[in-house]
């Protein structure tokens, strides 16, 4: 284990958990059995951003709901797991499939059910209020709270390391150049 900065210079995968991590982990029960959860512009932009760049980006969460799925499957993400019980089953599963060595991946958590599923990658991190297991695990621990900008942070932070962050202005604008 090196350097942080050093070692997200490596990563070609995302794994995210939701509730707290691209939440401040609160919902709204609805009559029909779904949830309300409010989330981040600049995450979801930076999501979007990192497939568009040739991430993979992987959802498991113990979280479930149709407007959860909508939301993932609107920023283009196809590699969710919702309902998921067993989160470190699904992690080595997603690392097999895409050949991705611990070291490529990145996995932000912020809970006691995150717990395991990070540690089977060499780079563990978590927002600002994750809960304190987590907390003594992270190589890296955002400024930012769930639901509050810690997604967008971690992918900046990787695509910057890498060259790839707003390169030749793509994703910047939408005007053609002349």
């Amino acid at each position: 284990m090196g350097n942080f900065k050093e070692d997200i210079a490596k990563v070609r995968a995302f794994v995210f958990d939701v509730d707290g991590v691209f939440t401040d982990g609160g919902i709204i029960p609805t009559p029909d059995g779904d949830f309300i959860r409010k989330y981040n512009t600049k995450d979801g932009y930076a999501v979007a951003y990192a497939l568009k760049a040739g991430y993979d980006i992987c959802i498991i969460t113990g979280g479930r709901g149709r407007s959860l799925e909508l939301r993932f499957k609107l920023l283009g993400v196809t590699e969710y797991h919702d309902n998921c019980p067993d989160k470190l089953s699904v992690m080595k599963d997603f690392m097999e499939r895409r050949g991705l060595a611990p070291d490529q991946v990145l996995f932000m958590g912020d809970d006691i059910p995150d717990l395991e599923a990070m540690q089977c990658c060499s780079l563990p991190v978590c927002p600002a209020d994750a809960c304190t297991e987590v907390l003594e695990i992270s190589r890296y621990v955002s400024q930012f709270d769930g639901g509050r900008g810690c997604i967008r942070d971690v992918i900046e932070q990787v695509l910057r390391s890498q060259g790839k962050w707003a390169r030749d202005s793509y994703g910047v604008t939408t005007v053609p150049s002349a």
